[in-house]
């Protein structure tokens, strides 16, 4: 071993690189006492090293000093089981890049700067927008959890400057007014007709319809006890729990459409929608199927199943419905999660100019 310059100690040159390094503290017998690393390559066993030092520096335990990989694994298995295994698959791949990002770094030296040059990084190498506000989002509850722990004084994402977007966000869509009536009127009895009218009048998710037996829905229509959902997992569909806790919940069922229910409830079978094999329908098919109908109905735009529930929020706007009703009824999370699915209409737009110029007449 050679000795190094500026208190880095010595380094062994061989397949795997040590290093040692006097970390001021004494053994019993009076001799100080070293902490070794070891990496493939001096640059790796420099960059330990240094961590450790910012370690000491920080205050930080020497003996329980926590790596940020092993602290994200105790946080993703706390976390897991309040997410959906489809969600979970997501987050496993991102959580894994996560740690390749901050591999073998203590906690309690990723500062606001590291966080923010992480993500940089991601933009860098293409990575989306809406990937790298994940990303964000992850690190962020992995830090507060810590925080909460007491294992870093404060949690460096809070701090650290949000990526700026590079595009326009995608509009998410939703049927007018107009095309809403219209479907309510020509759209035939069958079950998919029936299915549509319920899925605009309740916001329900396609999944939690897919997955929705008679016995969740009232004799009278009047309420949907959504209590399960369809999931997909590397292409084999599932019956599981619904998104969140928060989609656990009793839909009440619009007047107008409540015979939709009725009549969907009048099966023998155990789901309202069901595969060949007896299981629940695939969402991809009940796409194709959703799509064929709206073709079929003519002077609506041909969007997607979720659309539905985007609708249904913003008529519920539209009509003066608080957002924290409406949150409730749809099972989201928090009202910043409703809060993007609303649509401001053209007519709400219109009647507030109309205010304006009312009250500012000449």
């Amino acid at each position: 071993p050679s000795k190094r310059s500026h208190g880095e100690g010595s380094f062994a040159t061989a397949a795997m690189v040590a290093g040692n390094y006097d970390d001021g503290r004494y053994q019993k017998d009076g001799s100080p006492r070293f902490k070794t690393f070891y990496g493939k390559t001096q640059k790796e066993v420099k960059l330990k090293l240094k961590e450790y030092q910012d370690a000491l520096i920080s205050g930080v335990q020497l003996d329980t000093i926590l790596y940020f990989e092993d602290w994200a694994d105790t946080w993703f298995e706390g976390h897991k089981d309040n997410i959906a295994p489809t969600t979970q698959e997501s987050y496993k791949y991102c959580l894994k890049m996560l740690k390749e990002g901050f591999y073998h770094r203590p906690l309690t030296v990723i500062r606001p700067i590291d966080i923010e040059n992480f993500l940089k990084g991601m933009r860098r190498d293409g990575r989306s927008d809406s990937y790298i506000s994940k990303a964000r989002g992850m690190l962020y509850q992995i830090f507060q959890k810590a925080e909460a722990n007491d294992l870093v004084r404060r949690n460096p994402v809070r701090l650290a400057e949000k990526m700026r977007a590079t595009g326009t966000a995608k509009r998410k869509e939703a049927f007018t007014t107009a095309e809403v009536a219209h479907l309510m009127k020509v759209l035939p009895d069958d079950r998919m007709g029936l299915s549509i009218r319920l899925l605009l009048g309740t916001g329900m998710r396609m999944q939690e319809l897919l997955a929705l037996e008679p016995q969740f829905i009232e004799e009278d229509g009047s309420v949907i006890h959504i209590r399960q959902a369809v999931k997909v997992v590397k292409g084999t569909v599932s019956i599981g729990s619904p998104k969140s806790k928060d989609s656990i919940r009793d839909i009440p069922v619009p007047l107008n459409v409540r015979s939709c229910a009725i009549k969907l409830r009048d099966t023998t079978d155990q789901f309202i929608w069901k595969a060949q094999d007896g299981l629940s329908l695939h969402p991809t098919h009940f796409r194709d199927v959703f799509r064929k109908s709206l073709e079929e109905a003519d002077d609506v735009r041909l969007l997607t199943p979720h659309s539905c529930r985007h609708t249904y929020v913003s008529q519920m706007q539209a009509l003066g419905v608080d957002i924290q009703t409406i949150q409730s009824i749809v099972g989201h999370a928090d009202t910043e999660m409703t809060e993007h699915y609303l649509h401001v209409q053209e007519s709400i737009r219109q009647s507030a100019i109309q205010l304006f110029s009312e009250a500012f007449l000449a």
